[in-house]
Order: C-alpha cells, then sequence, then structure tokens
C-alpha cells in the first residue's frame, strides 16, 4: 500500500519557510503534483465514499498546525455549497473528475457572477490563496471520485477550511 509519507516531508519543507499565501499555494501545488499518491494510499472505506453525501477524510494534520491532508470522495452527482477558505488550498484529483465553479464577489449588484468552471481529471492539480478562493466543486461524472487536498492550516482545530458559505 502506498503512503503519503512523500507528500508530508515535501510539504513541510515548503511550509516551513513561511512564504505568502500565494507563494505557499504554488509551492505545495508543484510537491502535490510530484508526490499526487494513488487511490491504494486510501483504504476501502475512505474509496468508497457516502451515499448521501461527498466524505471527507484527515490522512495527516502537522503537530504545529501548518498544514492538513484531506481526502475528499465523492459519489456522483455530490458537491459542496458555494465557498471559500480561511487558507491557501491545493487539491489533486486521483480518480476521477471534480468540475470546479470559479465565483467573484459583484460589489455593484451583491452578488456571486460565475468568472470560470474547469474539469479536472484525474492527475491535475490546482491550488489557490484567498482573496479570489470562492467556489463550487462536484462530480459531474458517472464514477466516485476522490482529490487529495492540503489546507495551510490544522482542520482538525477549526473544523473545517471553508471560511464562509453563499447562497
Amino acid at each position: 500500500m502506498q503512503t503519503i509519507a512523500p507528500l508530508v516531508t515535501a510539504i513541510r519543507a515548503v511550509v516551513r519557510d513561511d512564504v505568502a499565501e500565494a507563494r505557499a499555494a504554488e509551492l505545495v501545488a508543484e510537491q502535490l503534483g510530484r508526490h499526487l499518491p494513488t487511490p491504494d494510499a486510501l483504504t476501502a472505506e475512505q474509496r468508497t465514499g457516502d451515499p448521501e453525501r461527498y466524505r471527507s477524510h484527515v490522512l495527516h494534520t502537522e503537530p504545529d498546525g501548518s498544514f492538513s491532508i484531506v481526502a475528499l470522495t465523492w459519489r456522483p452527482g455530490q458537491q459542496t455549497p458555494i465557498h471559500d477558505h480561511v487558507t491557501w488550498c491545493v487539491f489533486g484529483v486521483i480518480q476521477g473528475v471534480e468540475y470546479e465553479e470559479l465565483f467573484a464577489l459583484d460589489e455593484d449588484r451583491g452578488c456571486l457572477v460565475e468568472v470560470g468552471a474547469a474539469a479536472n481529471a484525474t492527475g491535475e492539480v490546482s491550488g489557490f490563496a484567498p482573496p479570489g478562493d470562492i467556489h463550487r466543486v462536484r462530480n459531474a461524472g458517472d464514477e466516485t471520485a476522490i482529490s487529495i487536498h492540503v489546507y495551510g492550516t490544522d482542520v482538525t482545530r477549526i473544523g473545517s477550511s471553508a471560511r464562509r458559505y453563499y447562497d
């Protein structure tokens, strides 16, 4: 069974330098791309998902709280609410395809407007840092999708990486 140990080691080297959030997202994305695990790094239960909603499985939290690694498992049709994050976030798809819709706040109209979309296939890695990180992710495919997310905080301590949810 594959482990995430090489990924943890690589991310530690990036975050110990205390770089700006946007730069941390870039550097961690490079490392996730190099060390993206396969679904074998997860247990059978973590790969299965939940029929009711997408599932989040914490794989690692750094003792100093500087980052967390989380696996998200999505069955077909499951999605997040529209949200933004408390810190930088990097993700890589390890199975299936995840569809991401990007939004921006239109201050004049007081509403969100869609500003982009991407279909992220197996092996693709992306990342971002606030502000400008309002998005929704869903599995629009016919098979379970799985992604590895790295957040610049201890998600077990704060409960979630999401800062706000939007209607």
